[in-house]
C-alpha cells in the first residue's frame, strides 16, 4: 500500500462510529443459522391502505427490468448470476413489483414468482439472502399479503425463516439507511404475525425505528445522507410504517409508546423537504447519489400521505426558502428555479453516497431543466462511478483537477469539504445566497472556493472568487439536453426561449458529456466549461 492510498483509508475510516467497525468483524466471524422452525401464527389486520406504486418491472413471468437493463430469470442460477451486477440483483430479489403500478393484474406472476424464490433460493444462501434485499422482500410479501393476495403456509414459513435470518443479520455494520430498512421489516414481520416470537421482532424493530427516526431526519425535514432519493425513500417508509400502525392499532394500542404521532409529525417535515426539492416537472434535484425510477416519485408520495390522512401537499413559495440543516437552499421567481448546495456532504461516518459537489446547483426556466446536476448511473467501482462522483461532473469549481471532497472506490470519501459563511438576502428584486467551502485547504495553495448566487427578475448571477494559490481553475455548467447550443455564450432552452451567458473574468468552451437521470442511462449533452484567467469570475445567465 503507498503513501497516497493510506492517506485515503486513515481519512476515511477515522469517521466510522465504533459500532460500524465491531460490526463488520462481528460478521467476519459470526455465522448466522437458519431457523426452519414452524411459522408464528397470522394476527388479524383490517384497514391497510393502497401504498405507493413504483413503476413495472416484471415484463413477463420471467424477464425483469431493473436499472435500464432486461434479463430472463429461468433457472436458479439466474438469482445469483455473475454476470449481472450486485445492484440489478438486489433488486431482483427485492420483489418491488408486488407493490408497482398495475400488480393486481400481474398476480399470477407474482404468485408464481413467489414459489419460485422459496424453492430456488435455500435459506442463508446468495445474494437473497443479505439482510438489506431481505428486507425489503421482507416488506414487499407483507404488503402484497394486505392488499389481498393471500401469501399461503408455504410462503408464510418462508417469510417466518426470513424474519428470524434477519434478526440475526443487522447492519450495524453500515447504519443509516440499511439499518432502518432493516428495523422496519422487523415490525411489519412483528405484526404481521402474533406470539412471543412476533412479539420480540416488533419490540426490537420499534426500539430501531424510534432511535433511526430521531438520528437520520434532520431538524429541516431532510435525510441525513443529503440525497433526494433516499429521503424519498425513507419517507415512504415513515408512510408505511403509519399505515401498518392504523391496520394493527386496535390490538396493539400500548405497544407504540406514541411513535404513530411522532412519525406523522416528521413526514409532515420530510414532505415539505421533498416538496422544496422537487423541480417543475415534478422530478427530484439530481444531487449526491440520485436517479429518477428508484423510489416512487414525489406526487406518489403526497397521494399516498394523503391516502393515509396526513392532509394536503405542501406548497412552496417564491423567494428564498432555506433548508439549513441539511444545507440546501431554493431561489424562485415567476420564471425561474435554483437549487443550491450549500451543505456539507453527509453526516461524517456515512459518506458513501456523497458526490464531491459543494456550491453546485441547478436550475429549471420557464418550468423546464436548464442546467443539471450529473446524475447517477451506477454503482458499481469503476472510473465512471468516479467521474459522476467528481467535482468536475458537478456544476461548481474544479481546482487543479482536484475534487473538492476526496471520493474514492464506489462509497468511500476520505477529506470533505466543509461549507461555512452561509449568508442569505432577500429583497424585492433580488434573491441572494452566499457560501464559502474549505475543501482545498489541503492542496498546496490552501485555497477557499466562496460562491454568490443572485437571482433576479431574468437574471441568474454566479460569482466565484479563489483565495489562495492554484494552478488552474474552471466553473463548469451542465446543460440539459433539450438545450441548443448556437455558441459558447447563445442556448435555446427547452421551450424555444433564448438563454446567454456571460462570463467576466474567464474563457469558456464546450465539450460533450452525458447527464445520468436514471440508473443505467446516459444521455449526452453539453458541458461548458469556463476556465478562470483570474481569482474571481462572474458568471451571468438571462432570459
Amino acid at each position: 500500500m503507498n503513501l497516497a492510498t493510506a492517506q485515503l483509508y486513515f481519512h476515511t475510516l477515522r469517521s466510522l462510529r465504533p459500532a460500524q467497525v465491531f460490526g463488520r468483524v462481528w460478521r467476519r466471524v459470526h455465522t448466522v443459522r437458519p431457523d426452519l422452525g414452524p411459522a408464528p401464527a397470522r394476527r388479524e389486520l383490517r384497514g391497510w391502505r393502497a401504498p405507493a406504486a413504483r413503476e413495472a418491472s416484471w415484463l413477463s413471468a420471467t424477464r425483469r427490468r431493473f436499472l435500464g437493463v432486461e434479463r430472463d430469470v429461468t433457472s436458479a442460477a439466474d438469482w445469483n448470476a455473475p454476470e449481472a451486477t450486485k445492484l440489478w440483483l438486489y433488486n431482483l430479489h427485492y420483489f418491488d413489483d408486488l407493490c408497482a403500478e398495475g400488480a393486481a393484474s400481474r398476480a399470477e406472476w407474482h404468485n408464481a414468482g413467489i414459489a419460485r424464490w422459496i424453492d430456488e433460493n435455500p435459506p442463508g444462501e446468495g445474494n437473497g439472502w443479505e439482510a438489506y434485499p431481505l428486507s425489503l422482500r421482507v416488506v414487499n410479501w407483507i404488503k402484497w399479503s394486505l392488499a389481498g393476495h393471500p401469501l399461503g403456509e408455504v410462503a408464510e414459513h418462508s417469510l417466518a425463516v426470513q424474519a428470524r435470518y434477519l434478526r440475526a443479520s443487522l447492519e450495524h455494520h453500515l447504519l443509516g439507511n440499511h439499518l432502518f430498512a432493516n428495523a422496519k421489516a422487523l415490525v411489519f414481520a412483528g405484526l404481521y404475525f402474533e406470539g412471543p416470537e412476533a412479539e420480540a421482532w416488533l419490540a426490537k424493530g420499534l426500539a430501531l425505528v424510534a432511535r433511526e427516526v430521531e438520528e437520520q431526519v434532520l431538524l429541516d425535514g431532510g435525510h441525513f445522507e443529503r440525497s433526494p432519493l433516499y429521503h424519498s425513500l425513507f419517507l415512504e417508509d415513515l408512510l408505511d410504517l403509519q399505515n401498518l400502525a392504523a391496520a394493527g392499532h386496535g390490538s396493539l394500542r400500548g405497544r407504540w409508546s406514541g411513535q404513530p404521532a411522532q412519525w406523522r409529525s416528521t413526514a409532515r417535515r420530510m414532505r415539505r423537504w421533498l416538496t422544496l426539492m422537487t423541480h417543475p416537472d415534478g422530478e427530484l434535484a439530481l444531487f449526491n447519489d440520485c436517479a429518477f425510477g428508484v423510489a416512487p416519485s414525489p406526487d406518489e408520495l403526497h397521494g399516498y400521505a394523503r391516502r393515509i390522512g396526513l392532509g394536503p401537499t405542501p406548497l412552496p413559495r417564491t423567494g428564498v426558502q432555506l433548508l439549513p440543516h441539511s444545507g440546501y437552499a431554493r431561489l424562485e421567481t415567476e420564471d425561474a428555479l435554483a437549487l443550491l448546495d450549500v451543505g456539507e456532504i453527509g453526516p461524517s461516518y456515512l459518506p458513501g453516497h456523497a458526490h464531491a459537489d459543494t456550491l453546485g446547483f441547478e436550475l429549471s426556466l420557464f418550468g423546464e431543466r436548464a442546467i443539471v446536476d450529473s446524475g447517477t448511473s451506477l454503482y458499481e467501482s469503476s472510473s465512471e462511478r468516479l467521474r459522476q462522483r467528481g467535482t468536475a461532473a458537478h456544476n461548481t469549481v474544479l481546482v487543479d483537477g482536484a475534487d473538492s471532497s476526496e471520493v474514492w472506490s464506489s462509497f468511500r470519501v476520505a477529506r470533505r469539504a466543509e461549507p461555512h459563511g452561509l449568508e442569505v438576502d432577500e429583497s424585492q428584486d433580488e434573491l441572494t445566497v452566499r457560501c464559502s467551502h474549505d475543501g482545498y485547504l489541503r492542496l498546496p495553495g490552501r485555497v477557499i472556493h466562496s460562491r454568490r448566487w443572485t437571482l433576479g427578475a431574468n437574471t441568474l448571477e454566479v460569482d466565484d472568487r479563489l483565495d489562495g494559490a492554484f494552478q488552474s481553475a474552471e466553473a463548469a455548467f451542465h446543460l440539459h439536453p433539450a438545450v441548443r447550443i448556437l455558441s459558447p455564450g447563445r442556448f435555446v432552452l427547452p421551450g424555444g426561449q433564448p438563454l446567454s451567458a456571460t462570463f467576466a473574468g474567464g474563457e469558456p468552451s464546450t465539450a460533450p458529456s452525458t447527464w445520468h437521470p436514471r440508473f443505467g442511462s446516459s444521455v449526452p449533452n453539453t458541458r461548458v466549461a469556463v476556465a478562470l484567467r483570474e481569482r474571481q469570475l462572474r458568471s451571468t445567465l438571462r432570459w
